[in-house]
């Protein structure tokens, strides 16, 4: 069947939301409302759909029924599941988008909730997407019966810092959760500025003009992304092109919320009260409400938080404090927004022999210094962007808004111009999904970008064998940075040996800096921050040709499908025989 709808899903880390527009007419954005359950035998239609999944207790699943019929023995995802999270957070799964990305634990095992009593039955990463993804899917058929998701014109949106494996991880998810096996997936940035396209309609071209460089900020609820895009003039017409990406930043509005609840912590010991570590995720996620509250221009001048006890008279042992709109505007303003300079870089700790194996946060939260960092890096473009554009739950906050504006206004000789409005910035990136879905069928613009890195495999250089020394590394581009989808290249100048019939080890690196690498450049040496290796794989391969060599010399071809995800095949020279290596942690079948 033809599809009817252009639809645009945004899987956030903390809310996700769906949006649309008929396919057959004119531009005609809508935002799709979600039933979910909201407390005990009650159900309520949404505008989002909060990113956690809570796993109830057996007494529990009778009285929380499915807004699609079912009980919810699988889970319940939802406004009842983020509430859940201040009460019983052993139970609630949180920032499953991050754990996707998250290379030192594994992404397809039941982990979560991370550090859980061994008591409640856990979930991957991937089924946790998948459980979302299937709720939503769920109230789209529920309010279009005669027009099914998997028939439509669906475009899924992920961080533009997504390595390939978070891709196809995500991807597969998507498919299983019954998505369309031909949906598109969209880097959250650009569907942001597809957002600002939307709204202008043709004005966009008095706004930019030729070489003007624009730079999204885009803070979520568990990451920063951060993406470069230009306007170019080709015969005659203005075109926009991603000039680069920054790398996967795990900071945002979550980490706002942990600080509030150190601050309250803090408060609460000074009167006699230490919480013990499951009262203390459940003041993280309470101190969620007090800073949307409190950041709000419009906001109470104090807020109540609360957190219940652990003891039998939970009402007797419940403990509060206020906390008031100047307090956390010095601690989320100051603490992650600080004026810096131009050559500020985020700090980096000394990092512990013995750490745990959470989510790797980083260690300096000022978001002002990763932007200044991300703009350094980018040698072949302007360092300095002739316009910004805010995207994010996190920037409805005018105070950020304007610390940040006014910290990039200290770097340049010209103040940026700032696009767009605060007035959608939690549901933008939907809406912009949607429209660059319609705009596919209709022709409208285009942001041109393909891969945002250039992708690199280790190979181990020949030579004698020194005890207790690893051999020289050489890393050779196979994909560089902006291959388009759709597209393949050949690197046939150099023959590599691989290794068949036992296990090995291959290595895998990308770069967002080295944006002039072609395909067979190759590269002796290299800093920490220039090529950053990704999850290794081990795999045995294994030959249909039996040649009793457990070398063969092979040739290798990169793609990027029509969908986005990279693909590297190594051919042999010798044979027949030809393996797809995946850019992930899992073995190859």
């Amino acid at each position: 069947m033809t599809a009817r709808y252009s639809v645009g899903i945004d899987l956030g880390t903390t809310n996700s939301v769906v949006a649309y527009s008929p396919l057959d007419s004119k531009t005609d954005l809508r935002r799709l409302m979600i039933p979910q359950v909201v407390g005990t035998d009650q159900i309520e239609s949404r505008a989002s759909l909060p990113s956690f999944l809570y796993l109830p207790r057996e007494g529990e699943i009778a009285s929380l029924r499915s807004p699609f019929g079912g009980d919810a023995a699988n889970g319940v995802v939802g406004v009842y599941a983020r509430d859940q999270a201040a009460e019983n957070p052993q139970r609630v799964v949180a920032a499953a988008k991050s754990w996707l990305c998250h290379e030192s634990a594994a992404r397809t095992d039941a982990v979560l909730p991370w550090q859980s009593p061994p008591e409640i039955t856990k979930v991957s990463a991937q089924q946790c997407t998948q459980r979302f993804l299937e709720h939503l899917v769920a109230a789209w058929n529920q309010a279009h019966a005669d027009a099914p998701l998997a028939e439509q014109q669906v475009v899924l949106t992920v961080p533009a810092s997504f390595a390939p494996a978070a891709r196809d991880l995500t991807r597969e998810a998507a498919v299983a959760a019954g998505l369309p096996e031909t949906f598109l997936l969209l880097e959250e940035p650009q569907a942001a500025v597809y957002h600002w396209l939307a709204n202008e309609g043709e004005r966009w071209r008095e706004s930019l003009k030729p070489n003007d460089v624009l730079l999204v900020i885009d803070v979520g609820g568990g990451t920063t992304d951060l993406t470069l895009v230009t306007a170019s003039e080709q015969d005659g017409e203005l075109n926009l092109q991603r000039l680069a990406v920054g790398n996967h930043v795990l900071l945002g509005g979550d980490n706002m919320d942990l600080a509030l609840a150190h601050f309250v912590s803090g408060r609460f010991s000074q009167q006699g009260h230490q919480l013990d570590p499951w009262q203390s995720v459940s003041l993280w996620h309470a101190c969620r409400d007090a800073k949307e509250k409190l950041l709000a221009d419009d906001g109470p001048e104090t807020q109540t938080i609360s957190v219940l006890g652990r003891g039998s008279s939970l009402i007797a042992s419940t403990v509060s404090t206020e906390i008031s709109k100047q307090e956390a505007r010095d601690l989320v303003v100051e603490g992650f927004f600080p004026k810096c300079a131009a050559a500020d870089r985020p700090e980096r700790q000394a990092a512990s022999g013995f750490q745990d194996i959470g989510l790797p946060y980083e260690s300096d939260a000022a978001i002002t210094k990763h932007v200044a960092a991300f703009l350094s890096n980018q040698s072949e473009s302007p360092s300095q962007p002739t316009h910004v554009l805010f995207n994010g739950g996190v920037f409805r906050s005018e105070a950020l808004r304007r610390r940040m504006q006014e910290t990039i206004e200290d770097w340049s000789e010209q103040k940026p111009s700032v696009l767009g409005s605060p007035a959608e910035l939690d549901v933008a990136v939907a809406i912009g999904a949607a429209f660059y879905g319609w705009s596919k069928q209709h022709g409208g613009v285009r942001i041109r970008g393909g891969t945002a890195r250039s992708y690199y495999i280790g190979i181990e250089t020949a030579g004698l064998a020194i005890p207790g020394v690893p051999r020289p590394l050489r890393a050779l581009c196979v994909a560089p940075q902006g291959m388009e989808e759709g597209s393949e290249a050949a690197v046939l100048d150099e023959q590599v040996g691989v290794m068949v019939g036992r296990p090995a080890r291959f290595r895998f690196f990308a770069s967002s800096m080295r944006g002039d690498d072609k395909v067979g450049t190759a590269i002796d040496r290299w800093s920490e921050d220039e090529l950053v290796e990704t999850e290794p794989i081990t795999v045995c391969l294994t030959a249909e040709t039996d040649t009793g060599e457990s070398f063969l010399p092979v040739t290798f071809v990169s793609r990027v499908t029509e969908l986005g995800m990279f693909e590297l095949w190594c051919h042999s020279t010798t044979t027949d025989d030809k393996w797809k290596m995946e850019f992930n942690s899992r073995e190859s079948e």
